[in-house]
């Protein structure tokens, strides 16, 4: 039998902590393993870092872009389809997120488990309630061999990443076939359509879950296409698609007082990137932070916006940023030309023109070189392309 507590770590859901009093009113996490079943692995996978950055011209202009050099950390997180089998929730169908134990994944592993739990548990206690775009934590426990278990409700086993592969083989598949040429015009318009809807239902989902992240200071800081999970990816079930945001092991306290303190290991590539950009003060490290989410938000949105409307391996995550940050700069509009040259990818230059081009300009406001010109994440949410009026 596993006796807990539930993270090594001492967090506020055991002893008071003044800190953060809120993360022990209002949550009843389960915290007995005997009170969940293991059922099958769904799959592995690891975190990506930002590992080193430059500034892309030879003078230092305050604010302006830094090219990142991205790797994957050692910490490899595993994942378990179960149950709840014990309880008011008795028969819940869970997610368990594991991490490796000291041994395996080291101190780093460890400090990723508890800041995930104690962001979850900061954001579901707060008294506005919680978000419909964010994976609800609902318990945990720690292994004999030191690995952590959390429980999240099963919402979905699928992501954003995983669309995006899906619907592209079924391009690449329906060319292959000759599919394109016997459609005739009005069920090709209709896939389109809903191909359309749904990617922006899933774009605006994310932003609404980082805006309430943003507005409980938080950062997610860890933001891409395997980060937003689905309840559906058939692009028919639109209407019910609920995206939300998962991996908060990076998420980020951006209230004052902790900036002052500099608390935070997992935070130091950001306040260093911070300090790049020209952020030093408190008000103006928060504000780079807050950007930092956008500019991260600004890649998914790119990815979206092509990787769906292309065939399979004409595109994908690192071509598509080094597209955009290498060879371009981030200059949108000349991305758009080089983009509109390319018949393979016409379907994402179409989608991007919705609206006289609200979504090139949704995305060159993300990608502002400036830090300090980027939208707040409810503005984001609230842009005219996420909003559907572009269709």
């Amino acid at each position: 039998m596993l006796r807990l507590p539930l993270l090594p770590i001492s967090l506020p859901l055991q002893a008071p902590k003044p800190r953060a009093p809120s993360c022990r009113a209002t949550l009843n996490l389960i915290t007995d393993s005997n009170s969940f079943q293991v059922g099958r692995l769904l799959g592995s996978y690891g975190f990506i870092n930002v590992t080193s950055y430059s500034g892309l011209q030879s003078s230092s202009n305050s604010g302006q872009f830094k090219t990142q050099d991205v790797g994957e950390g050692s910490v490899k997180i595993r994942l378990y389809e179960g149950r709840v089998v014990q309880g008011p929730l008795s028969g819940s169908s869970v997610i368990f997120k594991v991490y490796p134990g000291q041994r395996a994944g080291g101190a780093e592993a460890d400090m990723m488990a508890a800041n995930e739990l104690n962001c979850h548990a900061f954001l579901q206690s707060s008294p506005k309630g919680i978000s419909q775009n964010l994976l609800i934590l609902i318990g945990g426990f720690e292994t004999t061999t030191g690995e952590q278990w959390l429980a999240f409700r099963n919402d979905g086993i699928y992501s954003a990443a995983d669309y995006a592969k899906v619907s592209s083989e079924k391009l690449s598949k329906s060319q292959s076939l000759g599919g394109g040429m016997s459609w005739n015009y009005f069920e090709q318009e209709e896939m389109v359509r809903r191909k359309r809807f749904f990617v922006i239902k899933l774009l605006q989902g994310a932003m609404l879950g980082l805006a309430f992240m943003h507005e409980h200071e938080r950062l997610h800081q860890s933001l891409g296409p395997s980060s937003v999970v689905l309840n559906t990816i058939r692009e028919r079930d639109a209407a019910y698609l609920v995206p939300r945001l998962r991996d908060l092991a990076f998420s980020v306290d951006i209230r004052y007082s902790y900036l002052e303190e500099g608390r935070g290991m997992l935070s130091q590539q950001l306040w260093r990137r911070a300090a790049a950009g020209g952020a030093f003060t408190p008000f103006e490290k928060r504000a780079f932070a807050i950007a930092d989410d956008i500019y991260e938000a600004g890649l998914l949105l790119a990815y979206l916006a092509f990787v769906p409307f292309c065939e399979s391996g004409i595109i994908d995550s690192l071509s598509l940023q080094r597209l955009l940050e290498n060879t371009f700069q981030l200059d949108i509009e000349a991305t758009r030309e080089y983009c509109l040259a390319d018949d393979r990818l016409l379907e994402a230059v179409k989608f991007l023109d919705l609206g006289d081009g609200a979504g090139w300009e949704l995305l060159q406001a993300m990608l502002n070189p400036d830090y300090r010109k980027r939208p707040i994440a409810e503005a984001v949410a609230k842009h005219r392309f996420l909003t559907g009026a572009v269709l």
